[in-house]
């Protein structure tokens, strides 16, 4: 594992969606990027982090969310901006539709809650949100 990101680094601020079934979470890869990530995105202006989320689940993979609620707030270095640190906070939820890629993602999967020997998950996702999950 690489060393941290400096707090001193470029900082990325985002808001994210945990949607659990049946033991595992739905995560994405955005187009040009190799890692797995929470359904999410940056806050447009005047947004709050809990609308943000709604909107980039609509916007990611076609769904509406129901039971929007604070799971945490993380810092974590960046999975695709190399030398940024990752401050995102993130919601669980439900929604009763299937995910549908859109947008930017180019794929999407439900990874279990314990991932063994999967190497291909974003670190905040990794470090933070699974274990906070399980």
């Amino acid at each position: 594992m690489p060393a941290p990101t400096s707090p001193d680094a470029p900082t990325i601020v985002v808001a994210a969606v945990a949607l659990v079934r049946d033991g595992a979470v739905l995560t994405v890869r955005k187009r040009g990027t190799s890692r797995f990530m929470l359904v999410g995105g940056k806050l447009e202006p005047g947004e709050d982090a809990r609308d943000a989320a709604v909107r980039e689940a609509r916007e990611e993979v076609g769904l509406e969310l129901a039971d929007v609620e604070l799971l945490g707030e993380y810092v974590s270095d960046a999975a695709n901006e190399p030398g940024h640190r990752l401050v995102s906070t993130v919601f669980t939820a439900t929604s009763a539709g299937d995910p549908v890629a859109a947008a930017e993602i180019a794929e999407l999967r439900w990874t279990p809650l314990d991932p063994a020997g999967l190497d291909d998950l974003a670190p905040m996702l990794e470090h933070h949100v699974l274990p906070a999950l399980r």
